[in-house]
């Protein structure tokens, strides 16, 4: 991953604090648009994902739009160069004020949730005398086969309107006098893996309820179809860019696609995963009666997604080759928060590890340092850019002890 020179200069750097490689995903916003292009299919990039502003920049720069789920993050992603006519806004809970914002910055579409949310979009956009976009969000009700706190398709989740309310959308739809029908928008789930089958079956579900609204007399002319796209967090290096080909591949296989039609997509995790990576130093080896602890300076108040999910993220000692390290050992490591939680990693082998070793959690750009928090008053990690090293604050060294 990295080599001599650049673990000397990381090992410089005050930890914890996130490394993005802006050549990755330079590389990767390549592939993502090359391929889309060839498709025909316009993207929306997930600010949730990962919300820094170098990043944003970066991805609007390939001019792709994005893909919204609060007011702040439409703000954020006008801000950062994405064209409010490529912005869409999703989310179960939009509050007026965060709508009316939206309204007036004239997006290119509300992704609506709910029969009553279509209510108050209409009133809102009477009220200030302008015309709301609108793409109804469909529960398609699908199983996307991964973690049921990231599952968004079903019936039982909280998102999207479902085939039992069709027929009383598509009334409210014809009542609604400041409503302009932008289509339909689907999502069925993040770090999807099961491309084919998930995505397949997505697709024909939406190719009935496209013909089921358009045979109602409601022409849709954009579908959404989400994103979930998955990344490799086990051998980061294997799958260091995403199959969006295959993903694309699946679409074009399965979704009935009229003349006319443009179809969307939404990527988060799979744009930015990949280019970044927390590190953190040991503070302390601990040996225990049946375990020993590597404790880290990094905690799940930083990157919580093995404390929230049980995420699994690959883990590396950098310096152990920078000084020549020999022998493996099998460590528990562990943050510094207090909860038994913060856990990064139980069992894992690695070369057998000192105070002041630098320790990389690979695949941390994507839900990492956006969901990061002060819990236990701790300092957030700072930022570090591949190309300006040279900003990065220095670290202090560790006190030296003997073993």
């Amino acid at each position: 991953m990295l080599n001599i020179r650049e673990i000397s200069e990381l090992e410089k750097i005050r930890t914890p604090f996130y490394h993005y490689d802006m050549d990755l995903l330079d590389a990767t916003l390549v592939s993502l648009t090359e391929s889309a292009a060839r498709h025909g299919i316009e993207v929306h990039y997930a600010v949730k994902a990962n919300a820094d502003e170098r990043i944003l920049k970066a991805i609007s720069a390939k001019g792709i739009g994005a893909d919204c789920v609060s007011g702040n993050e439409v703000l954020c992603a006008i801000r950062c160069g994405f064209p409010p006519e490529k912005t869409v806004f999703a989310g179960a809970g939009k509050t007026d004020e965060e709508i009316i914002h939206a309204l007036e910055a004239d997006i290119f579409a509300f992704n609506c949730e709910s029969l009553q949310e279509l209510k108050v979009l209409d009133a809102l956009a009477g009220r200030l005398g302008v015309r709301a976009k609108v793409s109804l969000r469909i529960n398609p009700n699908i199983d996307a086969h991964t973690h049921k706190y990231v599952t968004t398709g079903l019936y039982e989740n909280k998102f999207g309107i479902s085939a039992h309310d069709f027929d009383s959308a598509i009334i409210l739809l014809r009542d609604c006098g400041n409503i302009d029908f932008n289509g339909l928008h689907f999502h069925v789930g993040s770090q999807i893996t099961d491309v084919k089958e998930v995505f397949s079956l997505e697709c024909r579900r939406a190719s009935e309820v496209v013909e089921y609204f358009e045979s109602a007399g409601f022409a849709v002319q954009n579908i959404d179809l989400g994103g979930g796209l998955g990344v490799d967090y086990e051998n980061p290096d294997d799958a260091i860019l995403p199959d969006f080909g295959l993903w694309f591949d699946t679409i074009d296989r399965h979704l009935k696609r009229r003349s006319g039609q443009r179809i969307h997509v939404e990527p988060g995790r799979s744009v930015v995963a990949q280019c970044g990576t927390l590190f953190t130093k040991v503070l302390y080896v601990k040996g225990g009666d049946t375990k020993t602890f590597l404790i880290v300076d990094a905690g799940m108040n930083d990157l919580i997604r093995p404390a929230l999910y049980g995420a699994y993220h690959s883990i590396e000692n950098v310096s152990a080759s920078h000084r020549g390290a020999s022998g493996e050992q099998v460590y528990d490591i562990v943050g510094p928060v207090c909860e038994s939680s913060d856990v990064w990693g139980a069992g894992r082998v690695l070369p057998a590890s000192v105070r002041g070793d630098l320790i990389a959690i690979r695949t941390a750009g994507a839900y990492g340092q956006v969901m990061s928090m002060r819990y236990n008053l701790r300092d957030c990690a700072g930022t570090v850019y591949s190309d300006r090293i040279g900003d990065a604050v220095t670290a202090v060294p560790p006190v030296a002890v003997s073993e």
